[in-house]
């Protein structure tokens, strides 16, 4: 069995074996992590899957009282430790922008409380004075990360152009090489703004269907002349994810989609012998 769970409304969604528990929707359970266990919301109940769940980590428990007491504490901590970083940051006069901030009460590994502020920066910054200032008004250990444009969206979180949550921020776990050659494959407009994501960077979802259109050898090419059920017609377009493709009529001069089969010998060939 499966569920999955969220440390923020929206946020990336984390599978993990129930064990022994139940958890429905809404319950707030306790997960583990390197710095403990952390409380997290259930946003998907438990139910049986079709894959083997030995490598998932299990839910340590359902969360108490004195856990939910503890994760309100964690989060007013969080809250103060960002206005206090946006405050010294600008008294510093340094070009970063706080993107998130994480807190782990004491004791931990290392000793006390300890709160992380991940940041972007156009270059290299020295923060050295900014660390000694923000330690001595947290009253903790401090460290400052420093986060690349697609990690930034990624802890963010934001609606990508399709109008659905950013694939970084919810299931996409390791950031891929993405090329511009993946665009002119699929015969999208090169037009930066068209095809970068949230991050400024070339949107994650151009290798989705790519290798649709690495393998479409046997797609007759824009332009090209080729014979349709109406008559003979000249390619305006293809469209490897439905094989189909989208044809100017000669004659006429209307335009419509075909399938692959009606226009492509090869695969009219194919279609037959397997038929």
């Amino acid at each position: 069995m499966l569920c999955a769970v969220s440390f923020n409304r929206y946020g990336r969604l984390y599978y993990l074996d129930p064990g022994e528990l139940n958890p429905q929707v809404g319950d707030k359970v306790l997960v583990p992590t390197d710095d403990g266990p952390e409380v997290a919301e259930c946003v998907w109940a438990a139910q049986w899957v079709g894959e083997d769940t030995d490598g998932f980590p299990k839910l340590v428990g359902l969360a108490r009282e004195d856990d939910l007491r503890r994760d309100e504490t964690l989060r007013r901590r969080k809250a103060d430790a960002k206005v206090a970083a946006k405050r010294l940051i600008r008294e510093h006069g340094l070009p970063m922008k706080v993107v998130a901030v994480d807190h782990v009460l004491g004791p931990a590994e290392g000793g006390g409380e300890r709160t992380t502020v991940y940041f972007t920066a156009p270059h290299r910054v020295d923060f050295r004075s900014l660390v000694r200032d923000l330690g001595a008004t947290l009253h903790c250990r401090v460290e400052l990360r420093q986060l690349s444009a697609r990690d930034s969206a990624r802890v963010q979180g934001g609606i990508g152009s399709c109008g659905r949550d950013l694939c970084c921020a919810t299931f996409l776990k390791d950031f891929e090489p993405v090329t511009i050659r993946m665009a002119k494959d699929q015969d999208l407009p090169l037009n930066p703004l068209r095809i970068s994501g949230a991050c400024g960077r070339l949107m994650c979802c151009l290798k989705y269907e790519h290798p649709l259109y690495a393998e479409s050898g046997s797609y007759p090419s824009p332009g090209q002349r080729i014979e349709t059920p109406d008559g003979l017609g000249k390619v305006v377009s293809r469209h490897p994810p439905s094989e189909t493709v989208t044809v100017r009529q000669i004659s006429g001069g209307e335009t419509k989609r075909c399938s692959l089969s009606d226009v492509c010998g090869s695969r009219r060939a194919y279609d037959s012998g397997t038929s």
